[in-house]
């Protein structure tokens, strides 16, 4: 499994996938062999996450250098160092790994994931190099992805995007509109495209602490994770909290925003200060995912921000939140495949993430019901499917097909 990211890498959730496919991979006849990078060359690292890695599981770390971490000043690199990502470096000594760990573990197929093109790109030349047959994780479109990086390097990476849908086994993606997209782009391939879901480790919610809620303090809504100026944006929110508090139906003794981890924080005080909630909206750092999870337990309702621009995608913590059973306040994209896991889930109050005006109507109407006590709940039936279990599940069976077509490496 070939994968720069692993704990104690902490740049975002998207390791939890992996980690679940390699604790319960086992149960279904598959033995995970990962490859990944080494701790200096992740950009924040939580050392007590290594405590996560399931027991037996075979880690081999090669070094990988971040070019904007350590081959860039003040932040500014070459740009051809980071092709097809900044993690390029890693490619070379992942291969040689790798080839000798499929030698020796006697390897019969081959798992890369994105966002991380680098991973593909290690899986691809071991695959090509082996007659090993390999899944392709993409999870999310690659054009979102790139949508903000330089010309070359996007280019680069919807060249290595082509490469791998049609050299994979099978390419596979968390959400319908992901993999209609790339059907629409490589309709050669379309036959074997997949979905696995994303979802939730139900190990990880068993001994969450009760919250204790007192009468008379603030609601408590929450957004746990990265925002982006574009597509996740707060400001329009922002607006509307103001606007409820200029016209007195909320105030700092009433509710209490908190955004946790969000990103742009400079960027986000400086409107929430014009705006005049400061008293009112936190900016709070980075936790543990297990801290995390313990927080959006305590919380009143839970706030989820995925625009139009992301209406392919279901961000991780969706499936956190929901499996949390708190309400959701969910800013979305009406047609979005976010919007459609929460309408078939129930317990969330969706509206338009850039309407100020619905988003003003909305969280008025969401803030009452948690006041009265019936705000909307998750139907605990419709989220069982969505155990990161259940999914790896779908990826042994996906893994029995393409190795029952599939040979051993011709050299090991």
């Amino acid at each position: 499994m070939a994968a720069f990211h692993f704990p104690p890498s902490s740049v975002s959730s998207g390791h939890l996938r992996l980690l679940a496919f390699a604790k319960y991979l086992p149960e279904l006849g598959w033995d995970p062999v990962v490859l990944c990078g080494t701790k200096g060359a992740y950009e924040s690292v939580d050392p007590n996450s290594v405590r996560s890695i399931p027991e037996g599981c075979h880690v081999h770390r090669v070094l990988g250098l971040d070019a904007k971490k350590h081959l860039g000043v003040f932040g500014k690199y070459p740009s051809f160092l980071a092709r097809p990502d900044r993690w390029a470096s890693w490619w070379p000594g992942a291969v040689m790994l790798g080839l000798r760990l499929i030698k020796r573990y006697q390897v019969c197929a081959i798992w890369s994931t994105y966002p991380v093109m680098t991973s593909h790109c290690v899986a691809y030349t071991l695959s090509r190099l082996t007659g090993l047959p390999w899944i392709a994780d993409f999870r999310d479109p690659v054009a979102a992805s790139v949508a903000h990086s330089d010309e070359r390097t996007a280019r680069s990476q919807l060249r290595w995007e082509h490469r791998v849908v049609s050299h994979a086994s099978r390419s596979v993606f968390t959400t319908p509109g992901a993999m209609r997209l790339c059907a629409e782009h490589f309709p050669e391939a379309q036959d074997r495209l997949r979905i696995v879901e994303n979802g939730f480790d139900e190990a990880a919610f068993g001994d969450l602490p009760q919250p204790l809620r007192v009468t008379g303090d603030p609601l408590v809504l929450l957004h746990s994770g990265l925002l982006y100026p574009e597509g996740r944006s707060p400001i329009p929110f922002f607006t509307a909290l103001a606007r409820l508090k200029s016209a007195g139906s909320i105030g700092s003794d009433t509710v209490r925003v908190v955004l946790r981890a969000s990103g742009s924080e400079s960027a986000y005080a400086r409107e929430i200060q014009r705006l005049g909630i400061e008293d009112m909206v936190t900016l709070a750092p980075l936790v543990s995912n297990r801290e995390a999870l313990v927080e959006q337990a305590g919380a009143d309702g839970l706030l989820l921000f995925q625009g139009e621009a992301f209406d392919r995608q279901i961000p991780a913590k969706a499936y956190e939140y929901l499996r949390i059973g708190r309400p959701i306040f969910a800013l979305v994209g009406e047609r979005g495949d976010t919007a459609n896991l929460l309408r078939n889930t129930g317990g969330a109050k969706l509206v338009s993430l850039d309407d100020p005006d619905a988003i003003e109507a909305g969280l008025r109407e969401f803030i009452m019901t948690l006041r009265a006590g019936n705000a909307p709940k998750v139907s605990s039936g419709a989220i069982a499917r969505y155990s990161r279990k259940e999914g790896t599940a779908v990826l042994a069976r996906l893994l029995d097909e393409v190795a029952a077509k599939g040979t051993r490496a011709v050299w090991a």
